[in-house]
């Protein structure tokens, strides 16, 4: 009972209460709202473009961090699971992006990447490139790519993590005995390590999917949403219509509309990650 009462009060009813508001025209601080049944949700569908668009950026992102993220993130586990000098030194080194705070991050990258005395354009100008030199976060061009690396390379320590820990429950004696039947090194790691380490992918590509299409505190450290909503997402936008537009009542029904979205790509790609391991 009690488990179900702390669930009931923390998760429950707070689902029903934004359900509810999401349902009416209200300011947040005046005690009348106005009913407007699912004209909210009918407006984020039909009208809200910005919406779809941090939707976009948002979904631009997470394939990034799919691909390139998790594919660093095994490698180095990878090589890390192997007999290599300093590996616990590596470990270590590679964990420390993630525990980082992300406000920090935000602003040190910002201003790694300012246009006009950022370190990356300066490097650019040592080297012999001065052609490469541009405004790296206020350019719509590279904007949302710049996010999105920083975002990987901030978040590839949680991943690198999780595989470290699903290739060191691989018996050793699996690979013992690939070696015995002759096997080289690409066909041990096709036949042993990938096999073995499908329940660990789907899961790192689930909570990688959940995590950066939340991701909030590292865009609006590093560019707030600019330039002109091109690294807009759907959290800060979600934001900007309760604080901005003072709209609690239509932020509560974009809320409800992104967690719809979370859990069915969640569900679908836990479905076909599902239907790739069983083949």
């Amino acid at each position: 009972m009690p488990a179900v009462l702390i669930f009931s009060i923390f998760y429950i009813y707070p689902f029903f209460k934004v359900f509810q508001l999401g349902m009416y025209e209200w300011d947040g601080i005046m005690p009348t709202r106005t009913f407007v049944g699912l004209g909210n949700f009918q407006e984020i569908l039909l009208q809200d473009k910005i919406w779809w668009d941090s939707m976009l950026n948002v979904g631009w992102i997470t394939v990034i961090a799919l691909t390139f993220q998790n594919a660093v993130a095994f490698a180095l586990a990878w090589a890390c699971d192997r007999e290599i000098k300093l590996k616990n030194f590596y470990r270590v080194i590679f964990f420390l992006p993630p525990v980082l705070s992300e406000v920090v991050v935000g602003l040190v990258w910002q201003w790694i990447l300012d246009g006009n005395y950022g370190l990356l354009n300066g490097w650019l100008i040592k080297m012999g490139f001065p052609q490469l030199v541009r405004h790296w976060l206020s350019d719509p061009a590279t904007a949302l790519n710049c996010v999105a690396i920083v975002h990987c390379w901030k978040g590839f320590g949680w991943g690198f993590l999780i595989f470290l820990a699903g290739l060191q429950t691989i018996p050793r004696e699996l690979y013992e005995a690939a070696r015995v039947d002759g096997a080289n090194a690409w066909h041990t790691f096709k036949s042993v390590t990938i096999p073995l380490m499908i329940p660990v992918v789907v899961t790192v590509m689930i909570l990688t999917v959940l995590g950066t299409m939340q991701a909030f505190v590292l865009i609006i450290a590093m560019t707030g949403g600019g330039p002109a909503y091109h690294t807009q997402v759907p959290v800060l936008r979600i934001l900007a219509s309760m604080r901005g537009s003072s709209r609690f009542g239509y932020a509560c029904a974009q809320g409800l509309s992104f967690g719809v979205i979370l859990v069915a790509i969640s569900f679908i790609q836990y479905r076909l990650s599902k239907r790739a391991g069983g083949a």
